[in-house]
């Protein structure tokens, strides 16, 4: 397979091999040979005489290439899953994240907690505990289970993950419940705030039953996050591959990640010289205009490299190269083309204000003080916002937010032209009732297992939603109930088209400002926590179902019931949100100095950054709203975004049709404006890198050493995203906890510029 040249449609030049190539929104997969199949069909039985040799063959060639190299066609469904083992192991998983996951989010650096440091050392203490154990029974009366049942299993293994993914981050909530204490000296009651967290998440879970049906079961939707963690259980385990192969990738995977452990130390700690590689800098060090526009660091990033994986991470290894393309492409127009256009000309305010800055100022240029809005019900005060004017802020932004404003609508007409066929078959395939009507090999393998009933989701959403209504009337929420109920159906209506996206394409598309915009309109001039509060649910809603679906490929791919998925989940969330709510209570009553801004923290680490940026946002869209802000002329092209996305995706469309060799299908109009609208205004210094490494990664690797790519990529991916989580982890705990050592300034640690972008003023 070496020897063969995949194209870009997804078949060999000879046109007798066809593969998943991870370039096509929604990629057609047409059979493959039939000496293809013949390898794949080894060792593997007919289900029991259910199938014949031929149909076995045929429903192995309807799952796609890609993932019949990746995940195993065969199934043991004898496994032990929800063991004694597992609750053990997920909750020291759940909790412990939970609390690295939660303080970070008050912290201006911090570390990261990996799934993939979960996958690895799970696996460790899972076999620990099989091979030192009692195989004894117990007894409590209200359950019998045996602390050493068999040898630990795969299923065990991902169901702890997968609690941990659910369980071990923070959420949505904390957002809410902070800004109320931090800056409102409201606490609220910790039981509601519990429940409140609860709610917004599983909302967000039960919201999963709307686009399961459309996005789970289809083999076409590969949700490429999910198969580099499958790639990693199966490595972890050597499975579906000769034993000197399995040996060779956990060499393979342990060097990878023990170099990148040791070399993070370097560009995160002592040699940040080597995190930006500002070159044009090295050139003329104390040049204004080459210090804006090769610095990485605040600059436009122009021909800056960087050599610190934080900035490149894994996505190069998980993103079809079609999106990268796209991501770049957005990148270069918006931060190569428009930033310095707007910086040197002046056009659209653009020297009013500091172009690569995301804060807000008054008319003069300086910053806005929103807590002066504020009167003392926590409402508008008029008088005060006549008195300081209307709030403006850098042409950079400005164009994210027109192209935010395109990016939700564009969504929505993209999937209709481009996927309408598709999700038509869909709900063909629903109208006939069928349970399980794919016949590919994972279905049929999946079939086997009971399917979690609707009425789960159903019971899940009404409590959700009574919850939330009860404490919006009874802890001063400040949201209108009726703003809830369209938040709600909102967040349900883009589930299936934001989905859909990050199914085929690993990307992320942001809803943040469209439903922002959304409350503003609604209910403007009301407290900024109510905005904040609509805001969680909108956006919950989404992000939820899609964490809770990508976990349940994850499931599907590794043949684990998807009863036991879905519980794992609520496990993982019963566990980590009054963990959550602790490590909230705990950093507010220790620093709330520094959050509030009170006090400055001499570490600059207790800054608070993350609620305040929420707070600004709900003072700007909630408190003012947009009818007061967009009063201004400067904001008035901000609306034709909302044209932009409706016609631009038409246009590809009618190109497509038109000149359908040319690939207009491959240039998905909402990865665009959505990467668009991301501001790179901090640091700009790893798009380029990110660029050059996923050329090698996605495209060159794929379609010219496509046998080492499938055997390396994901696994090396995984291996370089552990390796930087355990060094910030350690940098945290040895260099920032107890206490601070500060590197010493030295040539790769300049205090000035660690870039050697000094600038005529240094």
């Amino acid at each position: 397979m070496t020897s063969e040249k995949y194209s870009n449609d997804g078949s060999t030049e000879e046109g007798k091999v066809h593969v998943e190539d991870p370039v096509a929104p929604v990629p057609h997969y047409p059979g493959d040979s039939k000496n293809d199949i013949k390898d794949e069909l080894k060792g593997l039985e007919a289900d029991a005489g259910s199938l014949d040799e031929e149909e076995l063959e045929e429903s192995i060639r309807l799952v796609p290439k890609i993932v019949r190299e990746l995940v195993s066609m065969d199934d043991d469904p004898t496994l032990p899953t929800v063991t004694f083992r597992y609750f053990v192991l997920s909750t020291f998983f759940v909790a412990l994240g939970a609390v690295i996951s939660q303080i970070s989010w008050f912290r201006t650096t911090s570390a990261s907690y990996s799934m993939f440091f979960v996958q690895i050392v799970s696996y460790w203490l899972g076999n620990l505990m099989a091979r030192t154990l009692p195989s004894k029974d117990v007894n409590l009366y209200f359950i019998k289970f045996n602390l050493n049942p068999a040898p630990f299993s795969i299923k065990e293994h991902v169901l702890i993950t997968l609690a941990a993914s659910a369980g071990a981050t923070s959420n949505l909530g904390e957002i809410i419940v902070s800004v109320k204490d931090i800056f409102y000296n409201q606490r609220m009651n910790p039981i509601a705030a519990i429940f409140l967290m609860w709610s917004t998440i599983w909302m967000g879970y039960s919201f999963a039953a709307i686009g399961r049906s459309f996005l789970l079961y289809d083999p076409d939707l590969i949700w490429p996050s999910a198969l580099m963690q499958t790639a990693l259980f199966r490595t972890l385990r050597g499975e579906g591959q000769s034993l000197d192969i399995s040996r060779k990738q956990i060499r393979v995977f342990w060097a990878v990640l023990i170099g990148v452990f040791f070399w993070s130390f370097l560009p995160e700690y002592a040699f940040p010289f080597t995190s930006s590689l500002a070159v044009l800098c090295w050139f003329a060090p104390r040049n204004d205009t080459v210090k804006f526009i090769s610095s990485g660091f605040g600059g436009m990033g122009f021909m800056n490299f960087t050599l610190d994986w934080s900035n490149v991470t894994s996505s190069i290894m998980v993103s079809p190269w079609w999106t990268q393309v796209i991501g770049f492409t957005a990148f270069v127009l918006s931060v190569w083309v428009l930033v310095p256009i707007a910086h040197f000309t002046g056009i659209w305010n653009g020297k009013a204000f500091p172009i690569m800055s995301n804060r807000l100022f008054l008319a003069n240029g300086t910053r806005y003080p929103f807590l002066e809005l504020t009167d003392k019900s926590g409402h508008l005060d008029e008088t005060k916002f006549e008195e300081l004017g209307n709030v403006y802020m850098s042409t950079y932004n400005l164009w994210g937010i027109f192209f935010g404003y395109a990016t939700f609508l564009s969504a929505f007409v993209q999937i209709f032209l481009f996927g309408r066929q598709k999700i038509w078959s869909t709900l063909q395939h629903l109208r006939q009732k069928k349970q399980h009507s794919f016949k590919d090999r994972l279905n049929v393998l999946m079939s086997e297992y009971e399917e979690v009933p609707l009425w789960w989701y159903v019971l899940l959403f009404v409590a959700c939603f009574v919850t939330m209504i009860v404490l919006i009337f009874t802890q001063d929420l400040y949201l209108p109930w009726w703003t809830y109920v369209i938040g709600v159906l909102l967040g349900a209506m883009t589930v299936v088209p934001m989905g859909f996206i990050y199914a085929v394409s690993a990307y992320q598309v942001s809803t943040g400002t469209w439903n922002e915009l959304i409350y503003g309109y609604m209910a403007p001039g009301t407290h900024p926590v109510g905005s904040l509060v609509y805001r969680v649910v909108a956006g919950q809603c989404w992000y939820r179902a899609q964490s809770i679906l990508q976990d349940q490929k994850i499931g599907h791919y590794m043949k684990v019931s998807p009863r036991a998925t879905f519980l794992s989940q609520i496990w993982g969330n019963i566990i980590g949100v009054p963990i959550n709510y602790a490590v909230i209570r705990w950093v507010i009553d220790t620093k709330r100095p520094y959050l509030d801004g009170s006090k400055v923290d001499p570490l600059g680490q207790w800054s608070g950054q993350a609620p305040q940026s929420y707070l600004n946002q709900g003072i700007q869209y909630g408190l003012i709203g947009p009818t007061r802000l967009f009063q201004d002329a400067i904001y008035g092209p901000l609306r034709w975004g909302f044209l932009l996305g409706v016609v631009a995706p038409v246009v590809m469309y009618l190109l497509h049709k038109r000149f359908p060799k040319a690939k207009f299908n491959l240039w998905h109009s909402t990865i665009f404006f959505s990467n668009m609208e991301n501001f790179y205004g901090n640091v700009s210094t790893g798009p380029l890198s990110s660029f050059i490494g996923g050329f090698f990664c996605m495209y060159y690797f794929f379609r010219y050493k496509h046998s080492t790519w499938v055997k390396y990529n994901y696994l090396i991916g995984a291996a370089a995203d552990t390796g930087l989580s355990l060094a910030i982890l350690g940098i945290f705990i040895f260099f920032g906890s107890a206490k601070i050592i500060v590197m010493p300034s030295w040539w790769g640690n300049d205090p000035v510029s660690v870039e050697k972008c000094y600038g005529s003023g240094n």
